[in-house]
């Protein structure tokens, strides 16, 4: 590559860079260091193809006061705990807008195929369910409480059984995503055809009006959580597709490292799924405005954290980068 192209390429990233170092209470600890990890990538490259230029020595640099300020932070590490859930996590899920995206509508379409190849084929349900499932489902419609699997044990023991299985749930979704991100594609494609032939399966029994809003007081955070844990696959995925001016080597440890964090901030997620899940949704038949606050409350909060507090963070962000500048 020549310099000229190789300094357009990457100048804007560059001098994005040199802000957010000036900016020292504005870049936490892993940012810097993730900083650092691109620039050196960088000098590499540049140290090998240019080895006297004034790029290199730029890049030199500028390494060099990333370095320094990872240093300065070492001494916020008790800080560290609420920049991971107030900065950190918000930034890495504005940055994964668009696997975000592709995620939920693969879910979607797979959710849609799941719902129209059950309405239009009888012994797609069991395919899909298990003729278990689907027999213990009739039987409890029979007796007059279509979900009644949410109330067949232990509220403690289902609490435990259920946040764990979704935890290994997600981390299944996100590992799948070394396989070049087809892994997680295939895995929440499977997921969502089994909601979609789920919620299509009660509309048949004509039961879908009582069992939709039983399902959702946990599944609002539960579903949305899988969706993001595939994101967090796609970002993995794609560092190794896609790795840009890095080799691919570097851009991979990227992006697992950004979709890690991802996963391991959805834990408390599927907490609070699995308790309402086990705690709430036994109670079938509280009354409609309940279910409305707990599911209004659900989404209001994975839609505020997730989608609406990372973009009002980075706006935040870049009106005072241009304050400074």
């Amino acid at each position: 590559m020549r310099e000229a192209n190789f300094i357009k390429q990457n100048k804007p990233r560059w001098e994005e860079f040199e802000k957010i170092v000036s900016q020292q209470k504005q870049a936490p600890p892993d940012q810097l260091a993730e900083l650092f990890i691109q620039i050196t990538d960088d000098l590499s490259f540049s140290h090998t193809q240019y080895p006297k230029s004034r790029t290199t020595q730029y890049l030199n640099a500028l390494a060099s006061k990333i370095h320094l300020e990872i240093y300065k932070n070492k001494r916020e590490d008790k800080n560290r705990f609420i920049t991971f859930w107030k900065i950190e996590l918000p930034h890495i899920m504005y940055e994964a807008q668009k696997p975000f995206f592709y995620a939920f509508l693969i879910f979607m379409i797979a959710g849609v195929i799941g719902a129209v190849s059950t309405a239009y084929d009888d012994t797609f349900v069991r395919l899909i369910l298990g003729d278990g499932y689907v027999n213990m489902t009739l039987e409890n419609i029979k007796n007059g409480n279509p979900t009644q699997v949410y109330s067949g044990s232990g509220a403690m023991e289902m609490f435990f059984q259920i946040t764990l299985n979704n935890i290994l749930v997600s981390f299944k979704v996100f590992v799948y995503g070394f396989f070049a991100s087809i892994g997680t594609g295939f895995y929440l494609f499977y997921n969502g055809l089994m909601v979609g032939t789920f919620l299509m399966f009660f509309f048949q029994e004509s039961e879908l009006a009582q069992a939709l809003p039983v399902i959702m007081l946990h599944g609002t955070i539960e579903l949305t959580s899988i969706v993001i844990a595939a994101a967090a696959g796609f970002t993995m995925g794609n560092s190794l597709l896609f790795p840009g001016t890095y080799s691919r080597l570097a851009s991979f440890k990227m992006g697992a490292l950004k979709g890690l964090k991802i996963v391991v901030g959805l834990v408390p997620f599927f907490i609070l799924a699995g308790f309402i899940e086990s705690f709430i949704t036994r109670y079938a038949f509280m009354h409609w405005s309940l279910k409305t606050m707990i599911i209004g409350a659900s989404a209001i909060l994975m839609i505020y954290y997730f989608i609406i507090y990372p973009i009002q963070l980075k706006r935040n962000e870049s009106f005072h980068t241009d304050r400074v500048s």
